[in-house]
Order: C-alpha cells, then sequence, then structure tokens
C-alpha cells in the first residue's frame, strides 16, 4: 500500500486524533496543514525556506499543471517531486474544484468536463481517467478523485444528482489508477449541506476501500456552523484506521474546530493569498500591516513570534515594503503566515497528546479576538 495511517492516540477532552501518515517521500505528522504550491510553487517561497517551517507536506493542483507547463513535460522532468525540488510528500488536487469554479466556460457530461482553457480560451476534456492519467505522471504520494463540487447554495435534487456522479466517478478512477503501489488516492465526500447526501457519499465511497478521505464541497460560502454540522455528520462515518482531509480550509479557528471534530489534514491558499496584501495573522489576532499606525512602529510584526519575519523585521519596514510593491514584503508576510498557521497545528497535536484540546483552542480564540458566532479569521 502507498501510505498508512497510524493512530498514536485520541484526546480524552475532544475525541480529536494525533497520527502519522508513512507515505513514500516521509512522514506526516497529523493533525497537519498543508501549503498550497498550486503551480509547483508555494508562492514567493523556496523548498529550501519550506523546509525551515517545517512544512511536512504540500500541495499542487493537476488542473494547472496540466494547462501549463503540461503533465508530460513534468513526467519527463522525473515527477513532480524532481521538477520542483521538493522531497517531502506532496497531495495533488484533482482539478475537480478548479474545472467546476469555472462555470460560464465549461459543460459537464457523464463521461467528464468540457471547459476553456482560463489562459488562452482553448476547448479542453478532463474526465476521471484523463484525471489520473495526469497524476499518474505528475507522481505525487497522494492524489485526489475527479469529483464535482456543487455550489453553495444548491437545490437538493442538484446536489444528488452531482453526488452521485462525484461516487461513479471515484469507481472509474480506482479503475484507471495506474500506479497504486506508490500512489495513494483518496476519495472525495461530497453531499452539499445536506445531511442525508453526505451520509449516502459517505457510505458508499467507504465501501470501496480508498486508502483515505477527503470532506470536499464545504468552505464555499455557507456559514461556519453550518460547515461543522456537515463535519460532525460525515467525520464519524469514515474510516478510523486512514486519513481524513478536510478540502479547502485554513482559517486558525477552522483548522482548530476541524480537527477537534476528527480531521486530520487541511489545505488553503488563504495564509499565502492575504499575505500577498499585507494582511498577517498574529498571536493577538489579524493585522494589516499597509495600515498608517505602523508606519513609525520598529516592533516585530509579532513580539510572540520566532519565525524569520519576526526575528529580523520590523512592523514599519513590512509597511514599506508592501506599500512601495517589493516581492521581498511578500515573501516576509508570507514566510510569517506559513509559520503561525504551521506553529498552530503543532501546538495542536501537543495538545492532543496532553488531552486538552479544548483548553488550548479556548484559550486561542480568547487571545486571538475570536468568537463562537465569528465568520473570519
Amino acid at each position: 500500500m502507498a501510505i498508512t495511517y497510524e493512530l498514536l492516540k485520541t484526546c480524552k477532552q475532544t475525541g480529536a486524533r494525533l497520527g502519522r501518515v508513512h507515505t513514500p517521500h516521509g512522514v506526516i505528522e497529523t493533525p497537519t496543514f498543508m501549503p498550497v504550491g498550486t503551480q509547483a510553487t508555494v508562492k514567493t517561497v523556496s523548498p529550501e525556506e519550506l523546509k525551515t517551517l517545517d512544512a511536512q507536506i504540500i500541495l499542487s493542483n493537476t488542473y494547472h499543471l496540466f494547462v501549463r507547463p503540461g503533465h508530460e513535460i513534468v513526467r519527463k522532468a522525473g515527477g513532480l517531486h524532481k521538477f520542483m525540488n521538493w522531497d517531502r510528500p506532496i497531495l495533488t488536487d484533482s482539478g475537480g474544484f478548479q474545472v467546476f469554479s469555472l462555470s460560464e466556460m465549461r459543460k459537464i457530461k457523464e463521461e467528464g468536463v468540457e471547459f476553456r482553457n482560463h489562459l488562452n480560451g482553448d476547448k479542453m476534456f478532463i474526465s476521471p481517467e484523463k484525471a489520473m492519467e495526469i497524476q499518474n505522471a505528475l507522481g505525487p504520494d497522494i492524489m485526489m478523485a475527479f469529483d464535482e463540487c456543487a455550489p453553495y447554495p444548491a437545490e437538493y435534487d442538484y446536489v444528488k444528482q452531482s453526488m452521485e456522479r462525484t461516487t461513479r466517478w471515484a469507481e472509474r478512477c480506482l479503475a484507471a489508477h495506474a500506479r497504486p503501489h506508490d500512489q495513494a488516492l483518496f476519495a472525495i465526500v461530497q453531499g452539499g449541506m445536506y445531511e442525508d447526501l453526505r451520509r449516502q457519499s459517505a457510505t458508499e465511497l467507504t465501501s470501496l476501500d480508498f486508502p483515505g478521505y477527503a470532506i470536499g464541497g464545504l468552505s464555499v460560502g455557507e456559514p461556519k456552523d453550518l460547515m461543522y454540522r456537515m463535519l460532525e455528520c460525515t467525520v464519524p462515518l469514515l474510516p478510523a484506521n486512514k486519513p481524513r482531509y478536510l478540502m479547502g480550509v485554513g482559517s486558525p479557528d477552522a483548522l482548530l474546530d476541524g480537527a477537534i471534530r476528527g480531521v486530520d489534514m487541511f489545505d488553503c491558499v488563504l495564509p499565502t493569498r492575504i499575505a500577498r496584501n499585507g494582511t498577517t495573522m498574529t498571536s493577538s489576532g489579524r493585522l494589516v500591516i499597509r495600515n498608517a499606525k505602523f508606519a513609525e512602529d520598529f516592533g516585530p510584526l509579532d513580539p510572540e513570534c520566532s519565525c524569520y519575519t519576526c526575528t529580523n523585521y520590523s512592523r514599519a519596514y513590512l509597511r514599506h515594503l508592501i506599500k512601495a510593491d517589493e516581492t521581498f514584503g511578500i515573501r516576509l508576510t508570507t514566510i510569517h503566515n506559513l509559520h503561525f498557521l504551521l506553529e498552530l497545528m503543532r501546538g495542536v497535536r501537543q495538545a492532543i497528546m496532553d488531552d486538552r484540546l479544548l483548553d488550548f483552542r479556548n484559550a486561542f480564540f480568547d487571545k486571538y479576538g475570536l468568537n463562537e458566532n465569528d465568520k473570519g479569521f
């Protein structure tokens, strides 16, 4: 088997899981956050810097690499690990979410999805079989089944049809997967915001015995409490001896509340995306460094942070760089935000070990300025 999951401990206070995912390129300590390197790079950050931050696994995107440079070029380079000089685990998203986000440019059929390349408008096609061909060529440790991500809100009948198609596509992905010995294929549970459809999807997909399971179609605009309700009805149906991955979630509050509900893996572009406009996560909450009040603030971005940015540079300097559109400023805020979330997950793992994750979560919420109804980060 390409990967195995090892459950180390369950938190007595919350039921959260401490575990390890063993992959061909190393061990992932869970719960974990995966930085997103959509186009075979985490924007502005080098692989060496990611290792310094102790990122255990990164995510790349099948759709974007299919469009450019093309999976055959990556295959000829020796696979994604060699192409981007990253020797730790990689997960690739199947491209389903990206394709379905091209709502005005795509047509869904049972066979697959016709769409127009977002770069030049060329007609393209991805089927479950094509998604497997691309990901087999890219060579990640973990690859995702091709799915349909229903929007929010969406009518029950549409979501049911979409979810059932996702199950059929998952079966086709299993049949087409050419490298099960060294690449693990995860299925994606769908079902929108309907508990019965989530249960149906989870039940049908777990019967197919995938090496791991993702929960997709959440964090697509719905209220946080609705997302958590969907998690609460879905996660208990997933196998305890396999990894559970909540797709597209990366705000600190959702990482904590997702881990409490039994999720092992998370990814999101949030920390890198907001860093590019000067928004940072700090121990006392969100800080927008471009604000005028930081023009003469010569203290660190976050006095409690030990990252490269906070150790070496002031708020005033960071504000100057961001205001001047200097790439170095974006690099520094990106390094800080990634460090913040990776450090948060280290704290989550230790809190599970110590059976105090709920206490850890509540203390974090108080300090970070979050409350139970907070919709942001």
